[in-house]
């Protein structure tokens, strides 16, 4: 339930158009408008951000393929690649997130890349393989839920998930440490990237490409930060401990505001 400030100016304000004996009944009706204002409509606006932040493609640009004679899990229409391996993982909500790891050698540097909207890893295959060969490093890049062929519905808290068990794969069965790591995030993937950057202290970088400061605030320039927003990044970017570089092209953009809570 929402707090009535100052109720002595609002019982002046009022009583000269309700009857103080029915004034009880006013404010459940008023504190049932506010319920409903804060609820109801902010449900919507919440609704609505995450309809517009999710585009999977359709149809997925790759298909899996289990080969029989190696036993092991293939991107088609790709060829396999000897330093290209291809995953399925678990995220906590239930979900199999589809991930590749492109590997270069001797590299200590890994790279955790979050796709853009409208994109899943077999439009970016190609992309992984060519930064990996021109930075010198390694590349993880993974589908969100509902992507390419992730399993589950897309939504804010599955990206989260499904960072999360990316990075977990990395730390598990590639052994990469948390100061090797550097988080890229592109469009929307700056939610998750923003999000698991604040929880880790010990990062070696963050790349921002492209982001959004909110859900709400791809819609409309609001100046506070509401519950009911999805991937509050301009608020958790304070957060992160490790150096952050925003790639932003000039029209319309928004870095200035990046800069100010976090410097670059």
């Amino acid at each position: 339930m929402v707090a009535l400030p100052n109720c002595h100016r609002i019982v002046f304000l009022v009583k000269g158009f309700v009857d103080l004996e029915n004034l009880g009944f006013f404010f459940f009706h008023f504190h049932f408008l506010l319920w409903f204002v804060e609820v109801v409509m902010g449900g919507v606006a919440s609704s609505m951000a995450a309809k517009m932040a999710f585009f999977p493609p359709n149809p997925p640009n790759y298909t899996l393929v289990d080969d029989a004679a190696t036993g092991l899990l293939l991107l088609d229409p790709f060829p396999h690649r000897e330093n290209v391996d291809v995953l399925k993982l678990r995220n906590s909500r239930g979900n199999e997130i589809v991930a590749v790891y492109v590997r270069y050698p001797m590299a200590t540097t890994t790279l955790l890349y979050s796709h853009g909207n409208a994109a899943d890893i077999g439009q970016m295959y190609e992309l992984f393989v060519e930064l990996s060969i021109h930075l010198k490093i390694n590349i993880f890049g993974y589908d969100y839920s509902g992507y390419g062929q992730s399993t589950g519905k897309p939504s804010e808290n599955s990206t989260y998930a499904d960072i999360e068990a990316a990075y977990r794969c990395l730390e598990k069965t590639y052994g990469a440490k948390q100061e090797d790591i550097i988080l890229y995030g592109q469009s929307v993937g700056s939610g998750p990237t923003v999000d698991l950057a604040a929880r880790l202290p010990h990062l070696k970088a963050i790349v921002l490409h492209s982001p959004i400061l909110s859900g709400l605030r791809v819609i409309y320039p609001v100046k506070h930060t509401y519950w009911f927003d999805i991937y509050k990044n301009i608020d958790k970017i304070q957060y992160a401990k490790c150096p952050v570089l925003v790639i932003h092209e000039m029209q319309g953009c928004h870095a200035h505001k990046w800069v100010g809570h976090r410097k670059v």
